[in-house]
């Protein structure tokens, strides 16, 4: 199963995936919010085939989780990214937040920042939380996943390295992207299975396999639910491989017209248009 969240109107709805479309279920079912559509989960799977309100390739399309509570960001996650910044392993996650009110959806735009011109793609598997929780096991920790949904994890990279603390240059207006879905954890046997590839302009810039993570799934679910309590809608976001437009040689910067495409598979192809700052 597959759901979305877009506007209609500038007022946001929440949608399913069926055969020919989107199903409206703010409209049909009352369910205002991603967050009210996860605790549905079980209901709306029983809904079939279904009856489409909107042809998605005319959606316009909001950050899956407009509104989450928690961000949680990993950083240095894959082995390939660890290398090319010269950094030593880490001994446990490295977690930084993400505001909300940074991110955008499939085919928004993300926005170059009129301060910088270091903007860096990171092709990123994301995970949402989908029962409120606390102290969560590794072994356990699988029951407590909504689904997933692709992840770019834009970075202005020179505000992210005036200290050690990376939220400056994380959380700049419209430069985290993400969507286009959310793919219920049903549809995902194990997504340690799953690629991921970013392109720029069509050209690939990062693939890996979501196994390749040195910490996994299971592990950064058990960290951040014992530092703080997970909620209905939460988003881990679990890093980026190697390939960073920042490790290369000369610099690959994101940059007005540009176009830039997250795909993992199975779980979606995420493509966003590049623009500066007014």
């Amino acid at each position: 199963m597959r759901l979305v969240s877009f506007s209609v109107a500038n007022e946001a709805r929440i949608g399913l995936v069926v055969e020919s479309g989107v199903m409206d279920l703010t409209v049909r079912r009352g369910i205002a919010s991603m967050t009210e559509a996860i605790d549905q989960i079980a209901d709306l799977g029983r809904i079939g085939p279904g009856i489409a309100d909107h042809a998605i390739d005319r959606l316009e399309f909001l950050p899956v989780v407009p509104d989450p509570r928690h961000i949680f960001c990993v950083g240095l996650n894959y082995r390939s990214h660890l290398e090319e910044t010269g950094r030593d392993p880490p001994s446990r996650p490295m977690i930084f937040a993400r505001f909300g009110s940074s991110q955008v959806g499939h085919q928004q735009p993300i926005v170059r920042p009129k301060v910088s011109e270091m903007l860096d793609f990171e092709g990123e598997l994301a995970v949402i939380i989908g029962k409120a929780c606390r102290y969560v096991p590794s072994k356990e920790a699988m029951s407590v996943v909504a689904g997933y949904a692709v992840y770019n994890d834009g970075s202005v990279r020179d505000w992210q390295r005036h200290s050690t603390q990376f939220t400056p240059g994380k959380n700049f207006p419209a430069t985290g992207a993400f969507g286009p879905y959310l793919v219920t954890k049903d549809e995902i046997e194990d997504p340690a299975n799953l690629s991921l590839v970013t392109r720029l302009n069509g050209v690939e810039m990062q693939r890996a396999v979501i196994g390749d993570l040195i910490f996994d799934i299971p592990t950064l679910i058990e960290y951040c639910s014992t530092f703080t309590p997970l909620s209905v809608g939460d988003v881990i976001v679990t890093g980026t491989t190697g390939g960073v437009g920042s490790a290369r040689n000369p610099p690959v910067w994101m940059k007005p017209g540009d176009c830039v495409e997250v795909e993992i598979d199975r779980v979606g192809l995420l493509r966003n248009p590049v623009i500066a700052e007014e």
